[in-house]
Parts: structure tokens; sequence; C-alpha cells
């Protein structure tokens, strides 16, 4: 049963964090499209932006008249490629402010609602002439990081555009002697790439209601998981408890009978018959105990009672008799061959008014518990004491004692002392709960004293 209980909680844990994975895959799913449709939203933004007039008007500016000239003096050889790059860079970076300035405007006009950084980089310059090209700049050669638009911090960017220009130049040749006019054909080849300052933050901002809406339905499935196991946990409690409790009520059902077994068999022993005060001995312990057969039926519907709930039959009893008559009970109906008790009750007699029936369960209870959890040779000395108003009782036994963790608890419901990581004694772990409800019932305090092996003390004080 145990091993099915514990197969069937991994198999629950599996199956949730098999429900986490597809989760957490399917959010991240969600968020690879959510940040490429973003991205494609922001890029035709940025795609208008780019085809400003004003904008366009700076683009053909650097390339178109700056970028020739500088061409043309590659041509007649009065500049080198790595000068005419240079040049074409500064001249870039005067046109970039006028750039940047138009582009900030033209963003705050479209109310994107969150900052795009823009940038244009140069990947080449190739001069297309028969029957040879001139690669006259390339982007791995270059420490520039672009020619329009603004840094780029680390993180995430998107290319949205490459662009290729094609143009024609016409130049005044001056190399040798002679003076004539000859053209070319160059390329220009840029990328167009944006960036977008806290895209995670605005990406998972669009995605609030599902992940919102995730985490509710997985603290939901967690706790309904959490609520089965722990009813499944309790159920199977109850059955354990059920079962115990079958075997508490048996044993209980049987102490008295045994005692009456006995009793009824010393009544027919002809030395008890001759003795009238054997025999009325012998009677009062078959009338005794068939009173306690019959109340034990009664305590089974009521052995788990607060003390609120307790109706208490108090009655005057003399401490004497009904001690003696407890402990020549208690060694009768025992079945131990090694077991002592010794009766140091308060000699001069104390009238109390109690609930005979309950207080005597009480007691047992404890004595009962003295000779279960005790050694081979069972001690166990019952004394008592009176102190101004209060009537004090003390059962102190040799038995193995109680764990200082136990002590706190060993007076709760169904708790019950666990000695080597497993219960060697059958009970319900309702004896010592009901003596303490019976005696609190009394308005009078049951504690404990223990040391393991050293044996325990019950100190139980009822007011006068």
């Amino acid at each position: 049963m145990k091993s099915k209980f514990s197969l069937l909680i991994l198999i629950s844990a599996l199956a949730l964090l098999a429900l986490c994975g597809i989760q957490a895959y399917l959010i991240s799913n969600t968020y690879e499209l959510k940040k490429t449709a973003f991205f494609n939203e922001t890029a035709v933004a940025v795609s208008e932006i780019a085809n400003d007039r004003e904008i366009i008007a700076l683009y053909e500016s650097l390339m178109e008249v700056d970028l020739k000239d500088h061409l043309a003096d590659y041509f007649n050889e009065s500049i080198t490629k790595r000068q005419v790059v240079d040049r074409f860079y500064r001249n870039a970076d005067g046109y970039n402010k006028q750039f940047v300035n138009r582009y900030k405007v033209l963003q705050k006009a479209k109310g994107l609602g969150y900052d795009v950084t823009y940038r244009q980089k140069l990947r080449s310059i190739v001069i297309i002439d028969t029957p040879s090209t001139d690669t006259i700049f390339t982007a791995t050669n270059s420490v520039r990081d672009h020619i329009f638009g603004e840094k780029f911090t680390s993180g995430i960017f998107r290319n949205i555009n490459d662009a290729r220009t094609v143009d024609t130049n016409e130049f005044i040749d001056r190399r040798g002697d002679s003076i004539t006019i000859n053209s070319y054909d160059f390329e220009v080849r840029t990328t167009h790439e944006i960036q977008v300052p806290h895209l995670q933050a605005i990406v998972l901002g669009r995605m609030w209601v599902l992940i919102a809406g995730s985490i509710i339905l997985f603290l939901f499935v967690i706790g309904l998981l959490y609520y089965s196991i722990k009813n499944l946990i309790m159920q199977k409690k109850i059955a354990e408890v059920k079962t115990d409790f079958i075997n508490n009520v048996t044993h209980e059902l049987k102490t008295p009978l045994a005692t009456l077994s006995i009793a009824t068999k010393s009544l027919r022993n002809e030395t008890i018959k001759k003795n009238p005060v054997a025999f009325e001995n012998t009677l009062g312990i078959v009338e005794r105990q068939n009173n306690r057969l019959q109340k034990l039926i009664d305590q089974v519907l009521t052995n788990s009672l607060s003390a609120e709930e307790l109706q208490l039959h108090k009655e005057q009893v003399v401490d004497n008799v009904f001690f003696d008559n407890l402990i020549s009970d208690f060694e009768i109906s025992t079945q131990h061959a090694h077991l002592t008790v010794i009766n140091k009750v308060y000699l001069p007699e104390v009238l109390l008014r109690v609930d005979r029936f309950h207080l005597t369960t009480a007691l047992l209870n404890v004595l009962e518990n003295a000779v279960k959890y005790g050694r081979d040779e069972v001690v166990i000395t019952v004394s008592t004491q009176l102190i101004h108003t209060q009537y004090i009782i003390i059962i102190h036994d040799n038995g193995m004692g109680i764990e200082e963790k136990d002590q706190q608890a060993i007076f709760d419901k169904f708790y019950r002392a666990v000695y080597g990581n497993v219960h060697n004694v059958k009970g319900l772990g309702l004896g010592l709960y009901f003596t303490h409800q019976i005696i609190k019932a009394h308005a009078g305090t049951i504690t404990l004293t223990s040391t393991e092996e050293q044996g325990t003390t019950f100190t139980i004080k009822l007011p006068l």
C-alpha cells in the first residue's frame, strides 16, 4: 500500500513537471512569435520614417555628391582607398546630426509608445569597371559602427533591410598628359538595423494576459494536486486509524472480560466459597468489571470527546479505597509476569468528589502505558499528596522513557511516540489524549517528566 501511494505521488509530481515543461515551451514559443511580430511592426514604422524626403535627400547628398567626388579623386590617383573611406565617414558624421534630429521628430510623430534606435551601416563600396572590379571598402575591415543613426547598446537588434545602390559617375580623368572625360559604375551596399531598448519588458507586457492566465492555471493545478494528495493521505491515515481503533477496542474489551473470566473461575474454587471475605472480594471484582465492560461500550462512542463535551457524574469517593480497588483490578487484569505496583497513597483518608468511572479510565491509561512501554521487570509507584487545596497523584515507572521531542505532543489526539522508527506497541493514540481531557474536565492538570532509559513520571493535580 505504501509503495503504491509513493508511486502515485511520484507519477503526480512527474505529471506536474511535464505540465510545467509544456506550459514553459508554449509561453517561450508565444514570446518568440510576439517578438517577431513586434519587430515586423516596428520595421514597417521605421521603414516609413526612412522613406521621408528629407532623410532621402541627406542620403543622396552623401552618396551622389560627396562619394562621387572622392571616387573621382581616387581614379585620378590623388587619394588612396583609405582616404576615400575616411572622407566618406567624415562627411557622413556631418549629415548624421541632421539625420538623428529628423528621425527623432518623425518617430515621435508616429506615436509608437516606445523608443526605437536606428542605424544604417556601410557594408561595401565597389567600383564596377571593365574588365575587373575594384573594392574600395568592405565592412570586414571597418571599425565604424554606422554612417547614419545612433550607436547600439549591447543586446538584440534586427536587420530590417539590405539596400544596394548602383550608379554611374562621369569624371574628368587627369591621369597622364591628356585630360578626358571618363565614366564608371559603382555599387554601394548598406544595411538598415533597429534596436528596441527594454524589448523583453515590452513583449512580455503584451503577453500579460497569457502569462497571468498560465500562472493562475498553474497555481490552480498545484493547489488541486496538493488538495488531492492531502485528502489521499488523510484517507490513508483514517483507514490506518480505523484498523488501529478496531484493534484497540478489541483489546480494551478483552481486558475486563479476562478479569471476569478469572474471577468467575475463582468463584468455583471451594476455598474461596468457604471464605466469605474472599468470596465478597471476588464478587466485587465481577461487579466492577461488569460495570466497566458496560461503560467501555459507551466509551467507544465518546473516547475522543474534548473536556468541554464530557459529561461527568461526580460522586464522593474515599481515596484509599478507590486506589486499593484500582491497583487490585489493574494487577489482576494485566498479563505481565514481572509486574510490581508500589502503593504509596496518602494514609489519612481524603474525600474526593470525582467521576469514578472516568478517573479510573484516566489512571488505567497511564498505568497500562507504563506496562506497554516498560522493561522486562516493570515497577510502578503510585503515590498521592495533599498540598493546600490540591490532591496530587504521582505515577512513576521505570520504563524506557519518552524522548524530549515527543513529550510536547504526547497528549495530542492520535499521537503515538515512535521507538526505533517503528510503532512496536498497538494503540490508537487516544489513551493519553482522553486522560488529559478527563483531568481537564475535573478542572485539574496533568504533566510529565521523563528521561530516556530512566522512566517517566506523570503528575496529576485535582482541586478539592
